[in-house]
């Protein structure tokens, strides 16, 4: 790798990332406590649950209400099987981890036969801190 490509990472960059880290997080919980205020803003003048907006001295402010339906699985399966609709239940086969690991460790399972079968997924993070004397 030449020199001019070499990647360095210098206390300057390490200083700036950390206090953005924690200015987000500084203003995130600002934020949070503006979004709290506006819904409880909406609440009292238009409803609970009402989508609303106001606009002041050009700042408009909108709340949109989303809904999400699903069933409750264990409910919904138990009355749609006292209802005889089994047809409306999935039937859904994945391998149990705990088993195939249990198996391979007593010896009724070599990994090498579920080698391909395996999937590895790997996720970088980064952290930084600080430490001691700034």
């Amino acid at each position: 790798m030449s020199k001019e490509n070499e990647k360095t990472i210098t206390k300057e960059m390490l200083s700036e990332y950390y206090r953005l880290h924690l200015s987000k997080k500084e203003i995130e919980a600002q934020m949070n406590t503006l979004k709290k205020l506006f819904h409880e803003y909406f609440d009292e003048k238009i409803g609970v649950n009402e989508k609303g907006e106001i606009t002041i001295l050009g700042y408009k402010l909108q709340r949109q209400i989303r809904s999400v339906e699903q069933f409750d699985e264990t409910t919904t399966v138990e009355r749609l099987e006292k209802l005889n609709m089994e047809d409306l239940i999935q039937t859904v086969k994945r391998p149990d981890e705990e088993k195939i690991y249990s198996a391979i460790s007593l010896g009724f399972l070599k990994r090498e036969d579920l080698e391909d079968c395996i999937l590895s997924k790997h996720s970088g993070a980064i952290s930084v801190k600080a430490v001691g004397g700034k």
